[in-house]
């Protein structure tokens, strides 16, 4: 049987490509930050035998050899799935609490699997559109051959912190394949704003990732008088990055790649309209119907071909993705 370790395995993203690696037959591990997160995964899915998922403990991905004893196993693993990220609630030092944690947690599992898994033929990693927007100067068209040009001295701009920890820690990874040629080959996966359900089991509305906020603050009608600027127009369901995220493992060609997966443009606008829609109930909440779009007329252009061909897939629509994760937000107390 096919054996994958699944980090960050309570993460938005990881807690669905976990129900698709057990759907497609996997054994998974998946790596949690305490015993606590793993027994609320376990429990989650009380039906599926033990031996067909577990947990191990990685308090802090960030620290040297933090996934030595994770990577051993018996069986072996035949593939790592790497979502997980440093944790951080307040940057006070740009370089401290992100980009080394950022960098570092991501060629630590490799060094690791490296030394103590020769068995894994391939990494996928989440990486971001972070990694290949240039927000200063877009490109015509946007595609998997773009790099985000950021310096190191600009990252330490707490605004650009974010973005060019996910782009040093995704190039660190393609130099690390390209200098230590290891017995296994990566992929990346490389969303822009990700929207869907949230996991019950593991959120609450104070916890649910970034891009979620502002559907939920959308229902709660904090936009109400104004609606907030939307920032990236580019978004993609949470459930399409999770196959993305597996596909990578059972198709061969994908490995060396990386895979811009968006499904396409949105606004803010667009999200309160589908609320409304769907939502009849929430109109009290709602900014009024005449309000303005900030999505810009001659936008740049995407090219996803390399998700569809490679990958197959088929990208879901933002009136399902939406009305999905106002129901989700609302089944958790929104």
């Amino acid at each position: 049987m096919v054996k994958v370790l699944l980090t960050g395995g309570s993460g938005f993203i990881a807690a669905h490509i976990v129900d698709i690696l057990l759907e497609h037959g996997f054994d998974t591990v998946v790596t949690v930050r305490s015993e606590e997160k793993g027994k609320r995964i376990l429990e989650a899915h009380a039906n599926t035998p033990k031996e067909k998922l577990s947990y191990v403990v990685v308090k802090d991905v960030a620290q040297v050899g933090a996934f030595d004893e994770a990577v051993k196993s018996s069986p072996p693993f035949d593939y790592v799935l790497h979502t997980a990220s440093p944790f951080h609630f307040n940057v006070q030092d740009p370089v401290k609490d992100f980009l080394d944690p950022a960098i570092k947690g991501t060629t630590g599992i490799l060094k690791a699997i490296k030394a103590h898994a020769p068995s894994v033929k391939r990494v996928v990693i989440t990486s971001s559109f972070a990694a290949i927007v240039n927000a200063d100067n877009h490109p015509k068209v946007y595609s998997e051959e773009n790099w985000n040009p950021v310096t190191w001295e600009e990252a330490v701009d707490h605004s650009k912190v974010y973005r060019a920890s996910k782009t040093f820690a995704e190039k660190a990874a393609w130099d690390f394949v390209a200098k230590e040629k290891p017995n296994f080959d990566i992929a990346t996966i490389n969303p822009p704003l990700v929207f869907g359900p949230v996991v019950h089991y593991l959120n609450s509305l104070e916890a649910i990732n970034t891009s979620n906020q502002r559907v939920r603050n959308i229902i709660q009608g904090q936009m109400k008088e104004q609606i907030a600027p939307s920032g990236v127009y580019l978004w993609v369901d949470v459930r399409d990055v999770a196959l993305a995220h597996v596909r990578a493992i059972e198709i061969e060609k994908a490995g060396g790649q990386r895979f811009f997966v968006t499904a396409g443009y949105f606004s803010n606008k667009d999200v309160v309209e589908i609320i409304r829609q769907s939502h009849p109930e929430l109109e009290s909440k709602l900014p009024p119907s005449d309000s303005p779009s900030d999505l810009p007329a001659n936008i740049y252009k995407i090219d996803n071909t390399r998700s569809q061909e490679v990958l197959g897939l088929k990208y879901r629509q933002l009136k399902e993705t939406i009305s999905d994760t106002v129901d989700s937000l609302l089944a958790v107390g929104a």
